[in-house]
């Protein structure tokens, strides 16, 4: 399977393959031309309020992980992740995020659930 995630801040690169937003909100100080997105998935983000709650504080990165893959197991996520999983079968996929934290983020928790797909 050829998935990564990547910050949407770094340079696109060809080797990223298709590209996919996986945050809820736009990232602050981004055009849609420095993107560069195949694809803008709000819908496998977070919700606002598990965001929020969340806040990227380190020590709820565990009870946020649950709570994320509650809200994945619901009809329209699901399809998506599995959608994502068949395109990186064939060609190269990244999940790109905005967050500063690289190692606990949504992109790390889709891509782990996606590759046990």
């Amino acid at each position: 399977m050829l998935l990564h995630i990547k910050r949407v801040y770094e340079k696109p690169e060809a080797s990223d393959g298709k590209r996919i937003l996986v945050d809820r909100l736009w990232p602050r100080g981004l055009t849609k031309e420095q993107a560069a997105l195949d694809e803008w998935m709000k819908e496998i983000a977070p919700s606002h309020e598990l965001r929020k709650w969340y806040a990227h504080r380190l020590e709820h990165y565990d009870k946020f992980k649950e709570l994320y893959l509650q809200e994945l197991q619901q009809d329209k996520p699901s399809r998506l992740l599995r959608q994502i999983k068949e395109w990186a079968e064939d060609s190269p996929v990244t999940l790109l995020y905005a967050a500063k934290d690289t190692t606990m983020n949504q992109a790390v928790v889709l891509k782990e659930i996606i590759e046990s797909l």
